[in-house]
């Protein structure tokens, strides 16, 4: 978009041929990745603690509200970027709101405290409602959408406030609380399809693709991060050269292939439409959630090889195991089966999932999940 102004006209960017991720939008998702960061950090120790069933809950948590303030930032950008100072400062405003509720993920995780993340995703969402207000004033000809989700996002805001109110009185660490989530949750994903029912706003296929390539790569990037850590407290504790290797080498294998199978085939030609795009878009939850989970999955065989976790081989198999075999299944239905596929391709996939989830049964799990990704990524390149 040129050098910034400290103030221009916000108008849709229908006119330009080729959108690339401005430094802004790198320096935001790099800072989401401090809330990954936290939250697979804390889905690790619950892991390695035996308690799987919280923290599975607790991390799909917070990561939605991690995966879902970036979504919405990212398409908002892709349709309305007028990079001067205002808009500049609202981003800013988005960046203190996701670092507040990467604060708050301990206090989640370990007290089912989630005032300070609902602090940070309050204040995420209202820089969007800013965001939203400010398109509506100044772009007549998308003013009729922007004012629905400037609307749509204020309500639903105010729903997580008053669910923040009602913890206050009402028990909502179980079932209630979870149903109550649930459904601020889908309220939430059902904003932009009533926003965009009769007008599309005008994102930008390649420019999309991108930006959810780019973020695959930071999450990709934590698991490696997480791995390296793992590996660096594995000889902390004078772990076994070959145990430290067998997990080390498995996890570059793992890493490497799930980046290889995301980006065997490019995504912007699924993005024809809104129909298309936003079962592409919402189906990377699951994408960026598993990414960042195997390096949960990674730490926590690093934890049963040096006796530290409180379970045995069989879950702390599958700590990778299933975050691996999601992300297989994620890729395959939203972002390589609509490339219309061979028969065998679409066959792969599943199949490759369903053989990794039986890993743990095995005591080798981590190479034989990267033996199965080396596999699954050569029929994919015989394809190609």
């Amino acid at each position: 978009m040129g050098g910034p102004g400290f103030r221009r006209v916000m108008v849709g960017r229908s006119r330009e041929g080729h959108r690339a991720a401005t430094p802004l939008e790198l320096l935001f998702d790099l800072c989401f990745v401090v809330g990954v960061a936290q939250a697979a950090a804390s889905l690790h120790h619950a892991l390695a603690e035996g308690h799987a069933g919280a923290g599975l809950i607790g991390y799909l948590m917070v990561f939605f509200a991690i995966w879902w303030a970036w979504m919405n930032f990212t398409w908002f950008a892709s349709a309305y970027d007028t990079d001067d100072v205002p808009y500049r400062v609202l981003v800013m405003v988005q960046i203190v709101g996701v670092l507040i509720l990467a604060a708050g993920v301990p206090r989640a995780f370990e007290d089912k405290d989630f005032g300070l993340i609902t602090l940070g995703y309050a204040v995420m969402r209202l820089a969007m409602v800013a965001l939203w207000s400010r398109a509506a004033k100044e772009d007549a000809a998308g003013r009729a959408c922007a004012v629905r989700y400037a609307i749509g996002i204020g309500v639903v805001q105010a729903g997580w406030l008053a669910r923040l109110g009602l913890a206050q009185v009402v028990d909502l660490d179980g079932v209630l609380g979870l149903v109550v989530f649930v459904a601020l949750a889908g309220a939430e994903m059902v904003v932009p399809l009533w926003a965009e029912r009769r007008q599309q706003t005008s994102w930008h296929p390649r420019h999309i693709a991108e930006r959810y390539g780019l973020f695959t790569l930071i999450v990709l990037g934590e698991s490696v991060l997480a791995a390296t850590l793992a590996i660096q407290t594995g000889l902390d504790r004078g772990l076994a050269t070959a145990q430290l290797l067998t997990v080390a080498l498995s996890g570059v294998v793992i890493v490497f292939g799930m980046w290889w199978l995301y980006f065997a085939w490019p995504a912007h030609p699924l993005l024809t439409s809104n129909r298309a795009s936003f079962p592409w878009g919402y189906g990377h939850y699951l994408i960026f959630s598993s990414a960042a989970g195997v390096g949960a999955g990674l730490a926590v065989s690093i934890d049963y090889e040096t006796h530290i976790a409180h379970i045995s081989a069989f879950p702390a198999g599958a700590s990778t195991a299933v975050p691996v075999a999601i992300f297989l299944l994620s890729v395959w239905f939203v972002h390589i089966r609509p490339h219309q596929v061979s028969h065998r391709t679409n066959l792969a996939f599943p199949i490759t999932a369903a053989l990794v989830l039986a890993t743990p049964l095995t005591p080798l799990a981590l190479p034989l999940i990267a033996l199965l990704l080396v596999a699954l990524t050569v029929s994919v390149e015989l394809e190609r």
